[in-house]
């Protein structure tokens, strides 16, 4: 990937952050949020991917940066810088010792693991009155002169870390990832500690999904365990099987698609769970490779039809 493509990333986030000022706080400003978050989450989601994993305790690293950045602001006033901080370390910290022990084994193996981890998680907050308990943590406020620009804020973080992510993923760190998730054999036959690579990628990821737990519990002010279920790490998936997984925009335009019709979806009750779920069945039916790969698809089929065919040329 060139720096061009980057150059045009920076743009596309600051033309983003400086759309997100008209929406200012209200509901319009939170479904901004709620967009961005969701973005980085499908964006870790397709970075572990990398290695050849699908990491269902997403949403236990997302639960975990949500809780450090709430504690850090309400019981140790910490300032929200360090909370943001705060909150991607500790993911990382325990993604490692997680990473560690559990990419020992893959495929359907791993899933289960997260998806237990991460209702393990959620039973541990319920029972830590310290955390708030069922009731959950309440008074995680943004700094003040953040204002009405707190959208703003979130989407510059939210590009700069999909940009970062994207980054590593077309660095020679990411072509190692890549190189696991196809033979894993072959790279370990070179000489380069295949387990570790693998904790780094999940490190990696887990750092970015912690803070993007913490502009969250941030945006929505309270925070409790039935935020942070299984089902997070469902939505995530849905992200990334519409938008494509093979594109860094994939997870980024599933998003904004997929949170939009949700808002208008619940104007009709309930079933957000079924309006979730239809989606990964029809991406995973009709468009494969998401709405990215539909149209890269069909700009390759143009730029064919465009090219004049051998005939034509020796006539």
């Amino acid at each position: 990937m060139n720096e061009r493509f980057f150059r045009r990333g920076l743009l596309a986030v600051a033309l983003a952050a400086l759309l997100s000022v008209a929406a200012g706080s209200g509901y319009a400003g939170n479904l901004v949020i709620w967009i961005a978050v969701a973005a980085v989450l499908a964006s870790t989601l397709r970075f572990v991917l990398l290695i050849g994993e699908l990491n269902f305790a997403v949403a236990a690293f997302f639960g975990l940066g949500a809780y450090a950045s709430g504690a850090a602001t309400t019981l140790w006033q910490l300032p929200f810088g360090l909370s943001l901080l705060a909150s991607g370390l500790v993911a990382l910290v325990v993604s490692a010792a997680f990473g560690y022990v559990t990419l020992r084994v893959k495929g359907p193996y791993f899933l289960l693991i997260g998806f237990a981890f991460t209702e393990a998680l959620r039973i541990l907050y319920t029972r830590s009155e310290w955390l708030g308990g069922n009731s959950g943590m309440v008074g995680i406020f943004p700094p003040a002169m953040l204002g009405d620009y707190f959208p703003t804020f979130v989407v510059a973080v939210a590009g700069a870390l999909i940009l970062l992510l994207a980054r590593i993923e077309h660095s020679h760190l990411g072509r190692v990832f890549v190189a696991i998730r196809d033979n894993d054999s072959v790279v370990r036959s070179v000489g380069i500690p295949v387990h570790a690579m693998k904790v780094l990628c999940f490190c990696i990821a887990s750092f970015v999904t912690g803070i993007a737990g913490a502009l969250q519990a941030f945006s929505n002010n309270v925070i409790s365990p039935l935020d942070f279920s299984f089902m997070l790490s469902t939505f995530a998936l849905a992200y990334l099987k519409v938008g494509g997984e093979r594109h860094t925009l994939g997870p980024v335009v599933g998003a904004v698609l997929l949170v939009l019709l949700a808002s208008v979806a619940q104007r009709f009750g309930g079933g957000e769970q079924i309006f979730y779920g239809a989606a990964i069945v029809f991406g995973v039916l009709f468009m494969p490779d998401g709405v990215t790969g539909w149209f890269a698809r069909r700009r390759t089929a143009r730029a064919k039809a465009a090219m004049p065919s051998p005939a034509g040329e020796m006539q």
